[in-house]
């Protein structure tokens, strides 16, 4: 069932104006992305037509644009990779850390996406896995997902790294090494050593000239003064924490399902666009999770929703250690070895898109909604070079 409000239709009552007044502070892919969303499942990607085989009903299925940051086309993509994973869980606890950086990093990041989330990722991911190699701590190799956020629940600027770990390691004899019961590792040391390779890696990345600043950042460009800025952060505590451990491989998969795909706001959260004013739900986590309504003008609520466009190519979900690809094949078999557990049953494959839909997310859409009938392919509907009209109810709540 389509949500009473989307972004798309924020987008097309108000993306012309504010695209508009942008100018050439819009940056190419954000424009690419903003039509992608107020096109998607409209006549402007064209589709196909379907007729119900019992009672005859003919229905237009469109296209959807399978941007990565539309709200509406995520549900199949993060059931895929979902099945994908199902073969690589193992029968032990997981951990959930969770890496942050300080708000002048985040300024920095915010002019240098593909560089600095680069090396979110990469210094969470080596911090893990030197703090488990310490014989002092688990003594072992691990494996971890990591996932890039970029929001906050308001649509500010939030980069942070979630990452889903199994709770041990592989030693070097082979032997499977479990941590202990709900602890994994000292969250303290871990902030001290993620703070000294993030550091030292963006210091490397200055020193191949591959960040650039400007604007309020322009002086960070001089080296000595970038030197003294990052000199205060090494004094400054970086935020590393772990939430309570997961139930059991299960909870792993639901957790993955919420965080993987996901994207600046769903739909879901939006209540209203009336008068030129956005209204949607949010978490305020630091009054217990407490429900919240926000007001924004719909250009401060675009601009917030397209700080979180990822650079073209940007790779968001990252495996590292004995869950990467280069290693899973090879060391997975080894791990279930020494855990006796079984090897996970052989992945069923399904041609057909509807057919793969419905096994994968639980969604009919080959079913006649009137009357529950076989809905039939009969031909397809052409691209309409006019851009789809701003709907109606995007005026209502």
């Amino acid at each position: 069932m389509r949500p009473a409000l989307e972004v798309a239709d924020i987008f097309r009552r108000h993306g012309e104006a504010f695209r508009a007044a942008q100018g050439g502070r819009l940056l190419p892919d954000q424009r690419r992305v903003m039509a992608a969303i107020a096109a998607c499942r409209t006549a402007t990607l064209g589709g196909h037509v379907e007729r119900c085989d019992d009672c005859g009903m003919v229905r237009i299925a469109y296209n959807s644009c399978r941007d990565r940051h539309c709200p509406k086309c995520q549900g199949l993509a993060r059931a895929e990779w979902l099945a994908d994973r199902q073969a690589d869980l193992l029968p032990v606890p997981y951990f959930h850390v969770v890496f942050t950086v300080p708000a002048a990093i985040a300024a920095i990041a915010l002019q240098n996406k593909a560089v600095v989330y680069d090396i979110l990722l990469k210094s969470a991911a080596e911090t893990i896995r030197i703090i488990a190699a310490d014989p002092k701590h688990l003594g072992a190799e691990t494996g971890m997902i990591a996932i890039l956020h970029t929001w906050g629940q308001t649509l500010t600027h939030h980069p942070h790294a979630h990452c889903v770990v199994p709770g041990g390691g592989l030693a070097p004899q082979g032997r499977w090494v479990g941590c202990k019961p709900n602890f994994f590792l000292p969250v303290r040391v871990l902030s001290r050593l993620y703070r000294r390779l993030f550091l030292q890696r963006l210091q490397a990345a200055f020193d191949k000239e591959e960040l650039v600043f400007f604007g309020n950042l322009a002086h960070l460009a001089e080296p000595t003064v970038f030197a003294q800025h990052l000199g205060a952060l090494r004094n400054v505590e970086w935020n590393v924490y772990a939430k309570r451990p997961f139930g059991g491989p299960q909870q792993v998969l639901e957790y993955l399902g919420r965080y993987t795909h996901r994207v600046a706001i769903a739909n879901s959260r939006l209540i209203a666009c009336e008068d030129g004013d956005v209204r949607f739900r949010w978490k305020d986590y630091r009054a217990n999770n407490k429900s919240k309504v926000m007001t924004l003008d719909a250009d401060e609520f675009m601009r917030r929703f397209l700080l979180h466009v990822l650079p073209k190519g940007f790779r968001r979900i990252r495996h590292f250690g004995f869950l990467a690809n280069a290693c899973r094949i090879a060391k997975l078999p080894i791990i279930r070895a020494a855990l006796e557990a079984p090897e996970p049953a052989p992945t069923v494959e399904h041609a057909d898109y509807r057919e793969r839909y419905a096994m994968l997310t639980g969604h009919r859409i080959d079913l006649c909604p009137r009357c529950g009938g076989s809905m039939v392919e009969i031909g397809l509907w052409p691209r309409s070079p006019s851009p789809p009209r701003p709907p109606s109810r995007c005026d209502t709540s």
